[in-house]
């Protein structure tokens, strides 16, 4: 008399399962990986070799800087004009082309003569000069940089008398002004006072990069 077995059934379901399993999970083994897409559709590799691509050409673009030189390699010139005003009024007036890393100096002169004594007559002559030095140190289309010097003789506004009433000529006296880098925007001018009172000395100043035709 044979006996059966009332887990085979049971058995044969489980090991068939396994074996289903165990030939699943090889097949996936073998078969290639599919690459994982980026955001915007290209592969890792593709999008990691594009990043790099981008990085390099930022990296080679050069900084924006001050135009200091012309295309032919020799340092640009800055036109310049600076007007003298004595209260509120426009008594001198200089002006020039001048190249980056170099000085220009203008003198000018102007002989005054006053009626002076109890007779109010003509004498003491007095030589107002002015000396003006203006040095471009750094330029582009936006503004310009210029160290200037400056040297007056001035006479004092009001004339004064003897113990009789009799003129005297006015007292000149010297100043002088430095500045060491007065910004001045392309196109606009600027003013640097140089004296507060007693006459008021102001310079407007102006100043941009030289065309192509007055560069040196």
């Amino acid at each position: 008399m044979t006996l059966l077995n009332p887990l085979k059934p049971f058995l044969a379901a489980a090991l068939c399962a396994a074996a289903a399993l165990l030939a699943a999970n090889a097949q996936a083994q073998s078969a290639p990986a599919s690459p994982a897409s980026a955001p915007n559709g290209f592969t890792d590799a593709a999008a990691s070799a594009a990043l790099a691509k981008t990085a390099s050409q930022t990296a080679a673009q050069p900084a924006s800087a001050s135009v200091t030189v012309t295309p032919g390699g020799t340092p640009a010139a800055v036109q310049w004009t600076l007007q003298v005003m004595r209260d509120g009024q426009q008594i001198d007036s200089f002006d020039g082309t001048t190249t980056l890393g170099q000085a220009r100096t203008d003198t000018h002169h102007k002989v005054v003569t006053h009626n002076v004594g109890c007779k109010d007559q003509p004498a003491g002559s007095i030589d107002l000069q002015r000396t003006i030095t203006v040095s471009p140190l750094q330029a582009n289309a936006g503004a310009a940089l210029l160290q200037i010097e400056a040297q007056e003789t001035l006479e004092s506004p009001s004339a004064p008398t003897t113990t009789d009433g009799c003129k005297l000529p006015p007292q000149p006296r010297q100043i002088g002004a430095s500045h060491p880098g007065l910004s001045v925007p392309a196109g606009q001018w600027v003013n640097w006072t140089i004296v507060d009172k007693d006459p008021t000395i102001v310079y407007r100043v102006r100043a941009s990069l030289a065309p192509p035709s007055a560069q040196p």
